[in-house]
């Protein structure tokens, strides 16, 4: 994981202060991007320990299309919860716990027809079967593109998204994915943004019969968050470890079908968790 101690050491080191809405402020660039081959182990970072039964719950309440945080909290998942009280929600019109439009919405049902009560239509367009389809029957197609930002309804939400849109590509039998992230909060956020995406690889490789190959990620605004100094640092001064194997049940042919279980994680050693206060 050095490519992502690399840039977490060039923010510490030569981002720009600047204001953010959470009213904390962060230590800002603007453009970057990281490369991790699939083959050569899975990108969990080990210079911390990154909670992995968390990343993949919520990647697959991602894939489920849904948007309330009842789903995740039932799993003991509390990343979520920060958006989801009743003070925030009521902020944008929605009762606590449900997050809006959020990924799930805009994965599996881009441009359902709102109704009055605040829920949706499932007559939108459900882009990861669409992406699995396309994969399959046209393979070096340069449209292999999931967006989750909606521009009529990214203030409906809890949290606009930060991961917005990632496209696939294919050559050679090999699956790579890159993603376009327009906000990464380098310390806290972005190891789980890794670890969520290289094992969407992963399950879209496995289902399509090809094989992963990268995982690339594009940065618009990376920053760290002012009160993340001494966790960052204490994190730079840490060696990393060799990485993991993330394992998928052979069994799954459809994105649907994935369950927790069907994840086993061999040969993780990282160094102990960091704590750090989310920016909301």
């Amino acid at each position: 994981m050095r490519q992502y101690l690399d840039l977490l050491q060039q923010v510490r080191q030569h981002g720009r202060f600047k204001a953010d809405r959470t009213g904390t402020g962060t230590y800002s660039l603007f453009g970057a991007q990281t490369r991790y081959r699939l083959a050569d182990g899975f990108p969990l970072v080990t210079t911390k320990k990154v909670h992995l039964k968390s990343v993949l719950y919520e990647l697959l309440w991602f894939l489920s299309g849904e948007t309330h945080v009842r789903w995740l909290q039932e799993r003991g998942v509390t990343i979520w919860d920060e958006w989801a009280t009743p003070e925030a929600c009521a902020r944008f019109g929605r009762a606590a716990g449900d997050l809006g439009p959020v990924y799930g919405h805009q994965w599996t049902n881009f441009g359902g027809t709102p109704n009055p009560d605040g829920t949706y239509e499932r007559n939108g367009l459900n882009q990861l079967a669409w992406l699995v389809q396309e994969i399959r029957r046209n393979p070096d197609s340069r449209r292999l593109i999931i967006t989750g930002w909606n521009p009529r309804e990214q203030n409906l939400v809890a949290l606009p998204p930060c991961h917005t849109l990632f496209q696939f590509y294919v050559t050679d039998g090999e699956l790579s994915c890159q993603l376009y992230q327009r906000s990464a909060d380098i310390f806290l956020g972005v190891p789980f943004n890794i670890a969520s995406y290289a094992a969407l690889t992963l399950m879209v490789a496995q289902v399509t019969g090809l094989k992963p190959g990268d995982f690339i990620h594009t940065f618009g605004d990376v920053h760290l968050y002012a009160n993340h100094l001494e966790q960052a640092d204490l994190q730079l001064s840490r060696p990393p470890r060799p990485l993991p194997q993330l394992r998928l049940n052979p069994a799954r042919r459809e994105l649907s079908e994935f369950v927790y279980e069907d994840f086993t994680l061999d040969g993780y050693d990282p160094h102990p968790g960091i704590k750090a206060p989310v920016a909301v």
